[in-house]
């Protein structure tokens, strides 16, 4: 059977021969449909995924109504039309340069069909002259006669019944065209099984809801524009399959991991209160209740699973470091993973004064240690004389072993795949996990990306932190702002320059880092440094340390000084083309200043004219720094999908759902999940064989795995 190299497949292969036998057809590669070979098997897979089921989860966009068959002398320019002509002659041009031309005739007038590039054998055996073909495409006027330039469609006269109808138009990729995807997704929708309904059969009747492969067959076969609406009844009952799929994999995996015994970590308090008096300030409030929520669940038998959501600058690596001394006090030890060498090393820095204020023993772990440093580490986590570790993705490697870690962090989770998670928590017996992150989640996707995970939230900035002073200016400006970088500067304050780009690309006019750079250290000679992902670890270290010491001055960068970059005398932020960015993006930016003492600001350069999305985030960059309601706006304004981009930020990456407007049918799933689980927590009933079989459908086989697991 063919197997999806796609990225939401992660099972072994017998899970596979687990599926489902009339799940076949939809697991079969693309190119086992009609009309798509090996080339454009490529192209879809680039698209969609390799698969037919990724193909019939690609719905249409937008339609054309060819139903509109008027004579030639009726055809409006500018209209979609379908005509009924006889074929005169053939114009051949003596010039390739020339268009071919085709002329053609109904009782009421002339029409020319115009193909640029046109193979002159091709076009006199689809359009015979004498004979009569039907036509239909866009309808234009040139120099007073009727014209259409590349028809859509060209038939003879006895397959005229299969142009007069409404046509789905779908998403396409550089090098596909709609013909073939729309026959192939028609042959997709035919083959598709009939599967047992494992919807609630009340809630589907209040619904008016009709069976999976009817809704499925009406999503492709749009016939009005309103048809497409997310909440039209097909769209609806297939978005809320997946929604139901989604939810029902994570209640699974959660009420497996519930069943599975824990063990108790609690502390005696005696690290706790000496880190706490070792720092200059007191914890804000919501830092307490973390603490609390974290060690009350520790100390509980079950496995700990909680999410620490905080936004930029909320102190979580301080919460995270007072949970990791509870397991220390316990006898046991505690790791925290980043997802970047720079944002270890940044924790490492927070972290290694307050472990020796309490005398506990830390150490760094990363790929680019050096052997003897690395063996000594391991040799320490091992045997126990190690309490508390800080690394990159380095810890999940086979060879690191640990006497008995008991709790482990890991921050900015949505950089890790599951795998890494697990794998960390797979180090020890019962591990507790805490996940961290920095990007505020709105209610709805953090539902959709992890059910009821107990969250613990840091709604306050440390005491006395300064607002930071947000203003939006025009790109013409952009000298003013060069010329107040400057005096900036003369006083000993520290810049951040953001472009969105890295190198020039001819398709996007915008400032790029390299020219950028260049142009500011033309203006201020030894002072300005560059960052960006193609930078080597080593080069990003150094450029990063002459800004933090104050050699360097300004820091061009792309957004890789998005999360975890911390100079507290950095005190102006500058994005060029903030338009650009996304909500959360240009939040996680600004948060990199405001860290310090000092009056912050943050100057927002746009190019003009602005949309009325762009216009509507940067008043909301303006009016507040709360990052939950700028998440909640960024949600509302650009919808799910766009979304910090899903694929990046290990939010569910949804096909059929689109979050912002099917929010009441993502808590309907999440409800009818629980009770499921309630009910028939190892799917043995009718409804449960069902629902296995949409789980698959959906590619949960990782739940479906825990079933068999537990």
């Amino acid at each position: 059977m063919a197997e999806s190299r796609g990225p939401k497949t992660c099972l072994a292969p017998h899970f596979s021969r687990m599926r489902p036998q009339s799940l076949t057809p939809l697991f079969a590669q693309v190119t086992s449909l009609p009309g798509i070979g090996p080339r454009l098997g490529k192209l879809v897979e680039k698209l969609v995924g390799p698969l037919v089921v990724d193909l019939l989860w690609h719905l249409p966009f937008a339609l054309i109504d060819r139903r509109n068959a008027p004579e030639i002398e009726g055809a409006h320019a500018g209209d979609v039309a379908t005509l009924t002509v006889t074929v005169d002659e053939h114009l051949v041009p003596h010039n390739p340069r020339q268009p071919y031309r085709v002329w053609c005739s109904d009782e009421t007038g002339r029409l020319c069909l115009t193909y640029f590039n046109g193979r002159e054998d091709y076009l006199k055996k689809l359009l015979p002259v004498g004979e009569i073909r039907v036509i239909s495409g866009k309808i234009d006027l040139y120099q007073g006669e009727v014209q259409i330039t590349h028809p859509d469609h060209v038939v003879p006269l006895d397959q005229r019944e299969s142009i007069l109808r409404v046509e789905p138009l779908y998403g396409l990729t550089a090098g596909l065209t709609q013909r073939p995807i729309q026959k192939a997704i028609s042959a997709g929708v035919e083959r598709a099984p009939a599967l047992p309904e494992w919807q609630d059969a009340a809630y589907l009747a209040r619904n008016g809801w009709a069976d999976w492969k009817s809704s499925l067959a009406s999503a492709h076969t749009p016939a009005e524009t309103s048809d497409l609406a997310p909440l039209h009844p097909a769209r609806a009952r297939l978005a809320f399959d997946e929604l139901l799929a989604s939810q029902l994999a994570i209640a699974l995996v959660r009420h497996h991991n519930r069943t599975i015994s824990g063990r108790a970590t609690k502390g005696d308090l005696r690290l706790h209160k000496a880190a706490l008096g070792a720092l200059p300030f007191e914890l804000t409030a919501s830092q307490k209740g973390a603490v609390d929520e974290i060690a009350t669940d520790m100390a509980k038998p079950e496995r700990m699973i909680r999410l620490l959501q905080g936004d930029v600058g909320s102190g979580k690596t301080l919460v995270a470091f007072l949970a990791m001394l509870i397991a220390v006090e316990a006898g046991a030890q505690a790791a925290l993973m980043a997802p970047t060498e720079l944002l270890a090393r940044q924790h490492y820095a927070t972290i290694a004064p307050l472990a020796e204020a309490t005398g506990v023993r830390l150490a760094l772990l990363t790929g680019r240690d050096g052997q003897k440093q690395k063996k000594e580490t391991m040799r320490g986590l091992a045997d126990g004389s190690i309490d508390l570790v800080i690394g990159t993705h380095a810890l999940v490697q086979e060879e690191v072993e640990f006497a008995d870690l008991a709790l482990a962090v890991v921050d900015e989770q949505h950089r890790f795949g599951v795998h890494q998670r697990m794998a960390l928590s797979s180090k020890g017996q019962a591990v507790d996990l805490l996940v961290m992150t920095a990007t505020p989640i709105p209610r709805t996707l953090m539902l959709a990306a992890y059910g009821d995970l107990d969250v613990s939230k840091l709604t306050e900035k440390p005491a006395g932190r300064l607002p930071i002073d947000t203003r939006t200016l025009p790109l013409e400006r952009i000298g003013e702002v060069v010329q107040g970088v400057g005096r900036m500067i003369a006083t000993g304050a520290r810049v951040y320059w953001v472009c969105p780009l890295i190198e020039e690309s001819e398709e996007v006019d915008l400032a790029n880092v390299e020219e950028r750079f260049q142009l500011l250290s033309a203006r201020f000679p030894g002072k300005v440094g560059l960052l960006h992902g193609r930078l080597k670890g080593a080069e990003r270290e150094a450029t990063m340390a002459a800004f933090s010491d104050g050699r360097l001055s300004i820091l061009v960068a792309t957004t890789v000084i998005e999360v975890g970059v911390d100079v507290p005398a950095a005190t102006v932020m500058v994005i060029e083309h903030a338009e650009r960015f996304g909500l959360a993006q240009l939040h996680q930016l600004r948060g990199r200043v405001g860290r310090g003492v000092a009056k912050s600001s943050c100057l927002l350069l746009y190019a003009q004219p602005l949309g009325e999305t762009a216009k509507a985030r940067l008043a909301i960059m303006r009016e507040t720094e709360d990052g939950f309601r700028i998440a909640e706006e960024d949600l509302r304004l650009r919808g799910a999908g766009e979304l910090l981009g899903t694929r990046q930020s290990g939010l569910p990456d949804m096909r059929l759902a689109d979050l912002a407007a099917h929010g009441e049918l993502l808590q309907a799933a999440r409800d009818d999940a629980r009770l499921v689980i309630d009910r028939d927590p190892d799917l043995k009933s009718e409804r449960g064989a069902a629902l296995r079989t949409l789980l698959y459908l959906f590619r949960r086989d990782d739940a479906v795995r825990t079933l068999r697991a537990g």
